[in-house]
């Protein structure tokens, strides 16, 4: 087969479709594609669909996201999913008192603002949004000097921009939780757009009217599995796709377990994953490059008996110097029974934690939420899910590009390969790493193949 294949220019409508990855992007397109009568499989490598989002077990009737959990009122798309599914949203609860240890003494306030110097954190925070604003969403790579700002980590403009050590120290905070990154694996284009894409800073940092306001009741991994099940067996799991090779007629796309032949294929696959298949003819541009990075998050959630922490005035939300928690926020289920803290370990700290022993992993975590939360006894509970090494996620929230990736990937981000369309969070120039970036990439590959037949 040559690398010079030419096929799809006045081909025949598709009648057929592989789509690899069986999580919210996967499987929006895949219900999409059935609903307009092409014949799907979708071949998925986990024992479970789901993706990036992924539902834990912490009580008889109770649920907790290990993966993806939060939305907004704008995610118009997830929240037209949502009732449609004949799911309900709950309110990420946040009332009460955080908790803050920033240096040497920890603090409790009321509101997120932390104890820091409120001018230097104005500042970096206007900051940041006059460079979100300068990007344009739907091509970064066209962005005034976006070859410079492309060039940069985020670790560079914070040592150019950032004077005050309260914003120094905050900076790679807000970065790890709002991103998962460590400021050294982002390019400053990268930062930009993904402030842009998902709502400008303010949005995306907000819990009440903001990205964060809600979660799905009885979590989100709850849309995959219902999503799955109108396919019933046309979802395949236990299936790692290995191999994707075209020729004039079709896609053949190869796994372990065989060959599964169609008209076309879908990848709905984070860019390190899709990069390492076999594609021939070969890729013209890779999905990856070798700065694309994996997001940096590790997320502990610390079971109690009830949420001990809100007798207490306590919201369960903090914000901390030094890990391994460098977040936590009140995940309880809205039907009760246990209280949740979840824990979010993000940026550099993801890997140090990743790399310890399970016993050395849980002491550390439930002895930093007993620092942070004296009133709670021992977890009844403890739920860690390493995203770092999840071997077919490679990362959460989602994949960071690193400098010069916008510049080398962004042209080719979502043009098909022949007869292979791309699909993905990572793939959607809006609200880019979230769930609603995944679903509008299912819809736009749908439309996408609709319009070739």
């Amino acid at each position: 087969m040559s690398d010079g294949l030419q096929v799809g220019e006045g081909r025949p409508g598709a009648t057929s479709a592989v789509v690899v990855g069986a999580g919210l992007a996967g499987l929006t397109a895949a219900t999409g594609l059935a609903a307009h009568g092409i014949e799907v499989t979708v071949l998925e490598a986990r024992d479970r669909v789901g993706g990036r989002t992924h539902g834990l077990r912490v009580g008889p009737d109770a649920w907790v996201d290990a993966g993806a959990a939060y939305l907004g009122d704008r995610h118009t798309e997830l929240l037209s999913l949502i009732s449609e599914l004949g799911l309900k949203t709950t309110p990420t609860t946040m009332q009460g008192a955080s908790r803050f240890a920033l240096g040497a003494e920890q603090a409790t306030r009321d509101g997120r603002f932390p104890p820091l110097n409120a001018v230097a954190l104005g500042d970096l925070f206007e900051l940041l949004d006059e460079l979100a604003t300068t990007v344009r969403p739907e091509a970064p790579w066209l962005t005034p000097d976006a070859a410079r700002l492309d060039a940069l980590t985020a670790a560079d403009w914070a040592e150019q921009h950032l004077t005050h050590p309260d914003a120094r120290l905050f900076f790679p905070l807000f970065l790890g939780e709002m991103m998962a990154a460590d400021p050294a694996e982002v390019s400053v284009l990268h930062l930009a757009f993904y402030l842009r894409s998902g709502g400008g800073l303010r949005y995306l940092n907000a819990f009440e009217g903001g990205a964060q306001q809600d979660r799905i009741a009885g979590g989100a991994h709850q849309a995959c599995e219902l999503l799955a099940d109108r396919l019933g067996s046309r979802v395949r799991l236990g299936e790692p796709v290995l191999t994707v090779h075209q020729d004039q007629d079709g896609v053949t796309v190869g796994t372990p377990g065989g060959e599964y032949r169609a008209d076309l294929a879908v990848l709905a696959l984070p860019p390190l994953l899709a990069d390492a298949v076999d594609h021939r003819p070969a890729l013209p541009v890779r999905r990856a490059t070798g700065r694309t990075g994996r997001g940096c998050a590790v997320k502990v959630n610390l079971v109690y008996p009830a949420p001990l922490w809100r007798d207490h005035g306590l919201s369960g939300w903090s914000v901390n110097a030094e890990g391994p928690l460098l977040s936590t926020v009140d995940d309880s289920p809205a039907e009760g029974g246990v209280g949740v803290l979840t824990g979010f370990v993000t940026g550099a700290e993801a890997h140090r934690y990743a790399a310890l022993t399970q016993a050395e992993q849980r002491s550390a975590a439930v002895g930093q939420a007993a620092r942070l939360f004296p009133m709670l006894p021992e977890p009844i509970g403890f739920r860690l899910t390493d995203w770092v090494n999840e071997q077919y996620s490679r990362g959460c929230y989602a994949a960071l590009l690193g400098p010069g990736d916008w510049s080398a990937l962004g042209p080719t981000l979502t043009t098909p390969h022949h007869r292979v369309h791309w699909a993905g969070t990572e793939t959607s120039t809006e609200y880019f790493g979230l769930m609603e970036g995944a679903i509008r990439s299912g819809h736009r590959v749908v439309a996408e193949i609709l319009a070739r037949r």
